[in-house]
């Protein structure tokens, strides 16, 4: 016997224990319901107690959590993954040379460090970059900034070159260097899928059918038509270059790598940042380093080996003479006229450089070296003008004979008349006098 005390009321039941029959569950079902109605209708009396079995109280419902989605800043980097703040570290505010001197404000790179498509390309004296803004997707990395021009203020080549350069701003207003370079595509590895009747799909099976409650059996399904199984699981699967071109397509247009058909795929993270740092080398240089001297001119070679040994230029060959040495001197017979660039017209640069030039005993200019450089890219012209100059060979016991010879070139800034005046004149009209521009006199 089960006995509830409620006030003076008492209410027995008795439930069989041994068998339990449909009727007798329905009839204990009914008496507790009963019982909580009159619990909550009858009021106790003072002193009177509500005893309720625990088993009884049905437990309050727990609230369903609120759905949160993912925080992807929150999610832990993957090992070795390469990521924002690590390529502003490396970046963001260092005084970077652009290798390749691509003149450009807007170049792409693919994931290699090769440029995609065409660029002007010009001194390394034009090619100072400082990166501001560094933003890295999943297809690609964009830096933006600023290219700068080295202007040299006259340090001589015993001195120390890099104390006496000075960095302008040659961005136009408004403008900024633009630069994207692709990244190799991590690849999400996909789990493997267990055979037919393995033992994952067994586990799973029985965690299914246990969860089911128990109804009659159905008939056993009828087998597929040959046409809807003779593909595999496996065989639907994409590849991984397929499984990239999707990714890339399903990505907005800004955030395309610009070269899709060369991105490569890897499943290692430390991989894909192993590649981007490679491409980052290639891209930028972070000071004189083997390479970036490697692929200089000869005559910027022979500056910096001679300010590297705090001396002035030495000729390769041993047997040129000084002027000092012969009896008659090496001397320019013909004028030339370096061109300036927009860059240095831009910025006000303007001044004197000094070139040293073997003159051959043909009268012919030979090695060429910078002696006193100006930077923004005028020296390339200026040795460009200087090997297309003539000159008339040295003489030493009336025979001609190789000797250095100091050229000193100047450089002008354009009026905004002298621009003026080198338009086109109408028929008719006739031309105005056109101001003197740069030119070269001979160092005695």
């Amino acid at each position: 016997m089960a006995f509830v005390s409620l006030g003076s009321r008492t209410f027995s039941a008795r439930i069989a224990s041994a068998r339990i029959g449909p009727h007798a569950v329905g009839v204990s079902l009914l008496l507790v319901f009963a019982l909580s109605a009159v619990a909550q209708t009858t009021p106790a009396a003072p002193g009177d107690t509500l005893q309720v079995p625990p088993q009884l109280t049905p437990a309050p419902p727990a609230a369903p959590a609120p759905f949160a989605a993912p925080d992807r800043a929150t999610e832990p980097p993957q090992p070795g993954a390469m990521n924002e703040e690590e390529l502003k570290r490396l970046l963001v505010g260092k005084p970077l040379y652009l290798r390749g001197g691509y003149l450009d404000n807007s170049l792409s790179f693919n994931e290699h460090g090769a440029l995609i498509g065409h660029s002007p390309q010009g001194s390394y004296t034009l090619n100072g970059v400082q990166i501001e803004r560094v933003r890295l997707t999943k297809h690609k990395v964009e830096l933006d900034g600023k290219r700068y021009g080295l202007h040299f203020l006259g340090a001589l080549p015993y001195e120390d070159p890099t104390k006496a350069v000075d960095r302008v701003n040659i961005t136009p207003k408004k403008k900024q260097l633009h630069i994207s370079i692709d990244r190799e595509l991590v690849a999400t590895p996909k789990k493997k899928h267990e055979k037919e009747n393995g033992k994952g799909k067994g586990k799973r099976a029985a965690a299914a059918a246990a969860s089911r409650p128990v109804v009659a059996a159905a008939p056993p399904p009828q087998p597929l038509s040959p046409a809807l199984t003779s593909s595999s699981p496996e065989a639907e699967e994409p590849s991984a270059a397929e499984q990239a071109k999707a990714e890339i397509a399903a990505a907005p247009p800004a955030e395309r790598p610009a070269d899709p058909g060369s991105i490569t795929t890897t499943n290692s993270p430390a991989h894909a940042a192993k590649v981007l740092k490679d491409a980052l080398d290639k891209i930028f240089a972070s000071g004189f380093d083997g390479r970036m001297m490697a692929a200089m001119p000869a005559f910027w070679k022979l500056y910096y080996e001679a300010a590297a040994a705090k001396r002035d230029y030495r000729p390769s060959d041993p047997a040129v003479l000084h002027q000092s040495m012969v009896d008659k001197k090496a001397r320019l017979v013909t004028t030339f006229e370096p061109e300036s660039n927009e860059y240095a017209q831009s910025n006000g640069v303007a001044g004197m450089a000094l070139y040293h030039a073997v003159i051959g005993a043909d009268g012919k200019p030979g090695e060429i070296a910078v002696g006193r450089p100006i930077g923004f890219g005028l020296d390339e012209n200026a040795v460009e003008a200087i090997r297309k100059a003539a000159f008339e060979p040295a003489v030493k016991d009336g025979h001609p004979v190789p000797v250095v010879l100091d050229l000193v070139v100047e450089f002008r800034i354009y009026s905004k008349r002298t621009a003026a005046q080198s338009q086109p004149q109408p028929a008719g009209n006739p031309a105005a006098p056109v101001l003197p521009g740069p030119y070269s006199v001979q160092h005695p």
